[in-house]
């Protein structure tokens, strides 16, 4: 079996441990407050070290899109046992209105680009909550895909995916290339040590941007307008549960 490289997307977020405060006019604070990678991107990053450390994969390529800020996460993931770090670098100002789809269409140029044969994301970024990247990822590529992984297993040109779902475990057995989105259960990911972090400030790490890349970012939504919610009466009686059912009972329909 030829060796596999693997892509996986990175994001930063505000940290978990940090109280988010909501900002006068919309949006949280972010200036001054402590950023970190997104907790289920750690697990895909960690799925895919321990990937190649069966020698199943050859290479582990890392991708964050966003501003200067962001080499700081790239450089955690190589801290972490990546062998190279992408930046695709974009702007602050258009960074705060940029979507699942645009990252998608990153992502999807990427893997083509570096030639891999899975990618590896989080199967949802704690900021937003979006849990769309990489389906989208997987249909712009036309590739199979695994969301929400709690187990994985590498065989050959195939790959085995466990999954949680409401009646419980699936498995479901795809052909690569592959799209593979990690749960929290997948692993636990291990800490970055201090020589890996040294060495990792010393990688350089290739910034791109989406016109290198052929990728128009401009969004397709828009806020047609925004209401506020109807005042509700003063004196008026809102009907409990109890008072609803006391009436069907009335009605003979219970």
């Amino acid at each position: 079996m030829a060796a596999l490289r693997a892509l996986v997307g990175v994001k930063r977020v505000i940290d978990y441990a940090v109280k988010v405060r909501v900002r006068p006019g919309g949006g949280v604070v972010t200036d001054g407050v402590k950023h970190s990678m997104n907790p289920f991107c750690e697990i895909a990053l960690e799925e895919a070290v321990r990937l190649r450390e069966r020698r199943l994969l050859q290479e582990i390529v890392v991708v964050s899109c966003g501003p200067q800020q962001c080499q700081e996460t790239i450089r955690t993931a190589l801290a972490m046992g990546a062998d190279r770090g992408l930046h695709v670098e974009i702007p602050a100002p258009q960074y705060d209105s940029l979507g699942p789809f645009q990252v998608a269409k990153i992502l999807a140029v990427l893997a083509k680009k570096e030639g891999v044969s899975l990618v590896l994301l989080g199967k949802q970024a704690i900021d937003d909550d979006c849990n769309q990247t990489g389906q989208m990822t997987a249909a712009l590529l036309d590739w199979p895909q695994g969301t929400f992984a709690s187990a994985l297993a590498l065989e050959g040109e195939q790959l085995m995916v466990e999954r949680e779902v409401d009646g419980g475990l699936e498995s479901i057995r795809l052909r690569l290339p592959a799209v593979v989105t990690a749960d929290l259960r997948l692993n636990e990911p291990r800490y970055a040590t201090l020589p890996n972090i040294m060495k990792a400030k010393k990688k350089k790490i290739e910034v791109l941007k989406p016109s290198d890349l052929g990728v128009d970012l401009s969004s397709r939504l828009a806020v047609e307008r925004v209401e506020e919610p109807p005042q509700r009466q003063a004196g008026v009686k809102v009907e409990t549960v109890d008072d609803l059912v006391g009436k069907l009972k009335e009605g003979g329909l219970i």
